[in-house]
């Protein structure tokens, strides 16, 4: 009797491999063959990798587009980077699995056609944690602070809490001083 192919069990092999070796390092005939399906089984379920990494994302995209839109709504450029500060950490901490999958190679999954609707939020999130400003110290800044936000909740197993407060707390501390380019 053949095994029925799922579309989870395609989507948990997905993400033990993107996990192990990287989304660019997986093919989809490594996932086929961790899954026990053929590859012609996998593409009836998901037509691309893309497709299944976006299915494995879609959550935390949601979530994402989400905090773009409130952030899209406040006109106040220190609210927006409160809340920016709030929402990312929030969002990275609920989605630590999926963070960890993307994390090395969210650049260049931006470029790909598939993931170009995230680019505009992205790109929202980091003037709002750069507070509205092209300033180039706070843009860097805001680029170091969302990056180390995602680094440290995908490396830590502290209790969620504790490591958010820290987290907002240091996301703070860097982004919310009055002058970055005033000498320490």
């Amino acid at each position: 009797m053949a095994r029925t192919r799922t579309r989870d069990e395609i989507l948990t092999e997905a993400a033990r491999l993107f996990a192990a070796v990287g989304f660019k390092g997986t093919s989809l005939n490594d996932i086929a063959v961790a899954v026990g399906c053929s590859k012609a089984t996998l593409l009836y379920h998901f037509e691309s990798k893309d497709a299944i990494f976006l299915a494995l994302a879609e959550p935390s995209a949601q979530r994402l587009v989400a905090l773009g839109d409130r952030l899209a709504a406040l006109e106040d450029a220190r609210a927006a980077q409160e809340a920016a500060i709030d929402g990312f950490v929030d969002l990275v901490l609920a989605f630590r699995q999926e963070i960890a999958l993307i994390y090395d190679q969210i650049p260049q999954l931006l470029e790909r056609p598939a993931f170009a609707h995230l680019q505009p939020v992205t790109t929202r999130l980091v003037a709002a944690f750069a507070g509205g400003t092209d300033d180039p110290l706070r843009q860097v800044a805001a680029r170091v602070v969302l990056s180390g936000i995602c680094a440290v909740a995908i490396d830590k197993t502290d209790d969620v809490d504790e490591l958010r407060t820290a987290l907002v707390r240091v996301a703070r501390r860097a982004l919310l001083t009055p002058d970055p380019k005033a000498k320490d």
